[in-house]
Protein backbone atom coordinates (compact mmCIF):
# COMPACT_ATOMS: atom_id res chain seq x y z
CA UNK A 1 0.00 0.00 0.00
CA UNK A 2 1.27 3.13 -1.20
CA UNK A 3 1.66 6.37 1.83
CA UNK A 4 1.24 9.73 1.15
CA UNK A 5 3.76 11.65 -0.65
CA UNK A 6 2.95 14.65 1.50
CA UNK A 7 4.84 12.99 4.20
CA UNK A 8 7.61 11.76 1.76
CA UNK A 9 8.25 15.55 0.79
CA UNK A 10 8.51 16.17 4.67
CA UNK A 11 11.37 13.56 4.46
CA UNK A 12 13.31 15.48 1.88
CA UNK A 13 12.57 18.29 3.71
CA UNK A 14 10.93 20.07 1.45
CA UNK A 15 7.12 21.78 1.63
CA UNK A 16 5.46 21.32 -2.08
CA UNK A 17 3.48 24.53 -3.39
CA UNK A 18 2.33 22.01 -6.24
CA UNK A 19 1.80 18.14 -5.14
CA UNK A 20 1.27 17.67 -8.58
CA UNK A 21 5.23 17.25 -9.47
CA UNK A 22 6.07 15.37 -6.32
CA UNK A 23 2.42 13.02 -7.46
CA UNK A 24 3.85 12.73 -11.06
CA UNK A 25 7.44 12.06 -9.60
CA UNK A 26 6.36 8.72 -7.65
CA UNK A 27 4.77 7.20 -10.93
CA UNK A 28 6.24 4.36 -12.96
CA UNK A 29 5.95 4.02 -16.37
CA UNK A 30 5.09 0.93 -15.56
CA UNK A 31 1.82 2.66 -14.03
CA UNK A 32 0.83 4.93 -16.87
CA UNK A 33 1.91 7.10 -19.65
CA UNK A 34 2.31 10.01 -17.03
CA UNK A 35 5.13 9.06 -15.15
CA UNK A 36 8.32 10.27 -13.56
CA UNK A 37 10.50 9.45 -16.04
CA UNK A 38 10.69 13.56 -17.61
CA UNK A 39 11.52 14.33 -14.16
CA UNK A 40 14.21 11.48 -13.55
CA UNK A 41 15.71 13.64 -16.64
CA UNK A 42 15.79 16.83 -14.97
CA UNK A 43 16.62 15.33 -11.58
CA UNK A 44 19.62 13.94 -12.69
CA UNK A 45 21.05 16.87 -14.33
CA UNK A 46 20.17 19.32 -11.05
CA UNK A 47 21.62 16.05 -8.80
CA UNK A 48 24.69 16.21 -11.05
CA UNK A 49 25.46 20.00 -11.20
CA UNK A 50 24.97 20.17 -7.60
CA UNK A 51 27.37 17.58 -6.26
CA UNK A 52 29.82 18.89 -8.85
CA UNK A 53 29.61 22.22 -7.52
CA UNK A 54 30.32 20.46 -3.71
CA UNK A 55 33.43 17.97 -4.59
CA UNK A 56 34.76 20.99 -6.49
CA UNK A 57 34.57 23.35 -3.90
CA UNK A 58 35.20 21.46 -0.92
CA UNK A 59 38.26 20.28 -2.61
CA UNK A 60 40.36 22.90 -3.77
CA UNK A 61 43.39 20.24 -4.49
CA UNK A 62 41.90 17.61 -6.27
CA UNK A 63 42.41 16.84 -10.14
CA UNK A 64 39.84 16.77 -12.79
CA UNK A 65 39.86 13.05 -12.51
CA UNK A 66 39.69 12.45 -8.98
CA UNK A 67 36.70 15.71 -9.10
CA UNK A 68 34.83 13.18 -12.01
CA UNK A 69 35.29 9.77 -9.28
CA UNK A 70 33.98 11.31 -6.51
CA UNK A 71 31.01 13.25 -8.18
CA UNK A 72 30.49 9.29 -9.51
CA UNK A 73 30.50 7.87 -6.99
CA UNK A 74 28.21 10.04 -5.15
CA UNK A 75 25.61 9.91 -8.18
CA UNK A 76 25.44 6.04 -8.78
CA UNK A 77 23.08 3.90 -8.78
CA UNK A 78 23.81 1.99 -5.54
CA UNK A 79 24.73 5.45 -3.81
CA UNK A 80 21.32 7.02 -4.80
CA UNK A 81 19.09 3.61 -4.36
CA UNK A 82 20.99 3.59 -0.78
CA UNK A 83 19.45 7.08 -0.06
CA UNK A 84 16.32 6.42 -1.41
CA UNK A 85 15.74 3.24 0.76
CA UNK A 86 16.46 5.23 3.75
CA UNK A 87 13.85 7.37 2.59
CA UNK A 88 11.31 4.81 2.09
CA UNK A 89 10.48 5.97 -1.38
CA UNK A 90 9.61 2.30 -2.48
CA UNK A 91 6.58 2.11 -0.76
CA UNK A 92 5.04 5.41 -1.67
CA UNK A 93 6.22 4.67 -5.73
CA UNK A 94 2.89 3.93 -7.73
CA UNK A 95 4.14 0.80 -10.02
CA UNK A 96 1.93 -1.50 -12.90
CA UNK A 97 0.78 -5.14 -11.56
CA UNK A 98 3.89 -6.64 -13.62
CA UNK A 99 6.37 -4.51 -11.68
CA UNK A 100 4.33 -4.67 -8.01
CA UNK A 101 4.72 -8.53 -8.30
CA UNK A 102 8.51 -8.77 -9.29
CA UNK A 103 9.41 -6.71 -6.13
CA UNK A 104 9.67 -3.38 -7.98
CA UNK A 105 9.34 -1.56 -5.35
CA UNK A 106 12.86 -2.56 -3.49
CA UNK A 107 14.62 -2.57 -7.41
CA UNK A 108 17.58 -0.54 -7.06
CA UNK A 109 16.91 1.48 -10.62
CA UNK A 110 13.25 2.14 -9.91
CA UNK A 111 13.95 3.55 -6.39
CA UNK A 112 17.00 5.66 -7.68
CA UNK A 113 15.06 6.57 -10.84
CA UNK A 114 12.33 7.83 -8.07
CA UNK A 115 14.44 9.68 -5.85
CA UNK A 116 16.11 11.71 -8.68
CA UNK A 117 12.32 12.22 -10.16
CA UNK A 118 11.50 13.68 -6.86
CA UNK A 119 14.41 15.95 -7.03
CA UNK A 120 12.98 17.20 -10.33
CA UNK A 121 10.06 17.70 -8.85
CA UNK A 122 11.51 19.83 -6.41
CA UNK A 123 13.48 21.56 -8.83
CA UNK A 124 9.84 22.36 -10.73
CA UNK A 125 7.78 23.70 -8.08
CA UNK A 126 10.88 25.74 -6.10
CA UNK A 127 13.80 26.64 -8.08
CA UNK A 128 17.17 25.55 -8.11
CA UNK A 129 17.94 27.14 -4.88
CA UNK A 130 16.10 25.12 -2.88
CA UNK A 131 16.76 21.97 -4.70
CA UNK A 132 20.51 22.41 -4.31
CA UNK A 133 19.64 22.89 -0.52
CA UNK A 134 17.88 19.74 -0.45
CA UNK A 135 20.66 17.85 -2.28
CA UNK A 136 23.38 19.05 0.08
CA UNK A 137 21.35 17.71 3.07
CA UNK A 138 20.14 14.64 1.78
CA UNK A 139 24.15 13.91 0.79
CA UNK A 140 26.09 15.52 3.76
CA UNK A 141 26.93 12.28 5.36
CA UNK A 142 28.32 11.02 2.14
CA UNK A 143 29.96 14.20 1.22
CA UNK A 144 31.83 14.54 4.32
CA UNK A 145 32.97 11.14 4.00
CA UNK A 146 34.37 11.57 0.79
CA UNK A 147 38.20 12.03 1.91
CA UNK A 148 40.21 8.87 0.50
CA UNK A 149 40.74 9.36 -3.16
CA UNK A 150 42.23 6.16 -4.02
CA UNK A 151 39.16 4.44 -2.61
CA UNK A 152 36.87 6.55 -4.56
CA UNK A 153 38.27 3.98 -7.70
CA UNK A 154 36.12 1.01 -7.61
CA UNK A 155 37.25 -2.72 -7.35
CA UNK A 156 38.15 -3.42 -11.07
CA UNK A 157 40.54 -0.56 -11.52
CA UNK A 158 42.34 -0.83 -8.19
CA UNK A 159 42.97 -4.28 -8.93
CA UNK A 160 44.36 -3.67 -12.42
CA UNK A 161 46.72 -1.01 -10.58
CA UNK A 162 47.53 -3.16 -8.21
CA UNK A 163 48.67 -6.10 -10.92
CA UNK A 164 50.07 -3.73 -12.68
CA UNK A 165 52.13 -2.50 -10.05
CA UNK A 166 53.62 -6.19 -9.21
CA UNK A 167 54.11 -7.01 -12.84
CA UNK A 168 51.73 -9.54 -13.02
CA UNK A 169 49.02 -10.61 -15.81
CA UNK A 170 45.82 -9.00 -15.60
CA UNK A 171 42.77 -10.34 -14.21
CA UNK A 172 40.58 -12.24 -16.23
CA UNK A 173 36.64 -12.22 -15.90
CA UNK A 174 34.39 -15.27 -16.81
CA UNK A 175 30.73 -16.07 -15.77
CA UNK A 176 30.17 -19.33 -13.95
CA UNK A 177 26.52 -19.28 -13.57
CA UNK A 178 23.45 -17.17 -14.67
CA UNK A 179 20.70 -18.53 -12.11
CA UNK A 180 16.96 -16.60 -12.02
CA UNK A 181 13.99 -16.18 -14.25
CA UNK A 182 14.99 -12.74 -16.71
CA UNK A 183 14.10 -10.36 -14.40
CA UNK A 184 15.68 -11.05 -10.90
CA UNK A 185 18.73 -12.81 -12.27
CA UNK A 186 21.91 -13.93 -10.11
CA UNK A 187 25.83 -14.14 -11.76
CA UNK A 188 28.28 -16.05 -10.84
CA UNK A 189 31.56 -14.51 -12.04
CA UNK A 190 34.99 -15.87 -11.81
CA UNK A 191 38.15 -13.70 -11.67
CA UNK A 192 41.37 -15.19 -12.14
CA UNK A 193 45.26 -13.97 -12.24
CA UNK A 194 46.74 -16.29 -15.11
CA UNK A 195 49.95 -17.72 -15.07
CA UNK A 196 50.15 -17.08 -11.01
CA UNK A 197 49.94 -19.05 -8.09
CA UNK A 198 47.14 -16.87 -7.31
CA UNK A 199 43.94 -18.40 -6.48
CA UNK A 200 40.63 -17.40 -8.11
CA UNK A 201 37.92 -15.37 -6.55
CA UNK A 202 34.16 -15.61 -7.28
CA UNK A 203 31.89 -12.37 -7.04
CA UNK A 204 28.07 -12.99 -7.17
CA UNK A 205 25.41 -10.25 -7.76
CA UNK A 206 22.11 -8.96 -9.69
CA UNK A 207 23.94 -8.18 -12.58
CA UNK A 208 27.67 -9.42 -14.12
CA UNK A 209 29.05 -6.06 -13.61
CA UNK A 210 28.44 -5.86 -10.10
CA UNK A 211 29.42 -9.68 -9.78
CA UNK A 212 32.64 -8.90 -11.68
CA UNK A 213 33.13 -5.78 -9.30
CA UNK A 214 32.96 -8.41 -5.98
CA UNK A 215 35.09 -10.99 -7.39
CA UNK A 216 37.75 -8.25 -7.66
CA UNK A 217 37.21 -6.51 -4.23
CA UNK A 218 37.37 -9.99 -2.99
CA UNK A 219 40.74 -10.87 -5.29
CA UNK A 220 41.93 -7.70 -3.50
CA UNK A 221 41.48 -8.26 0.03
CA UNK A 222 43.16 -11.81 -0.70
CA UNK A 223 46.28 -10.18 -2.47
CA UNK A 224 46.34 -7.37 0.97
CA UNK A 225 45.53 -4.67 -0.99
CA UNK A 226 41.59 -4.07 -0.64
Amino acid sequence: MTKSPETLAKLFGYRFDNTGFLKQALVHRSAGSRNNERLEFLGDAVLGTVIAHEVFARHPKAREGELSRMRSTLVRRESLAELADGLDIGTYLKLGPGERKSGGHQRQSILADAFEAVLGAIYLDGGFEPCRQTIVALFAEKLDAIADLDHLKDHKTRLQEYLQSQSKPLPEYSVVEIAGESHAQSFRVRCTVSDTDIEPTVGQAKSRRRAEQDAAGKMLAQLGAG
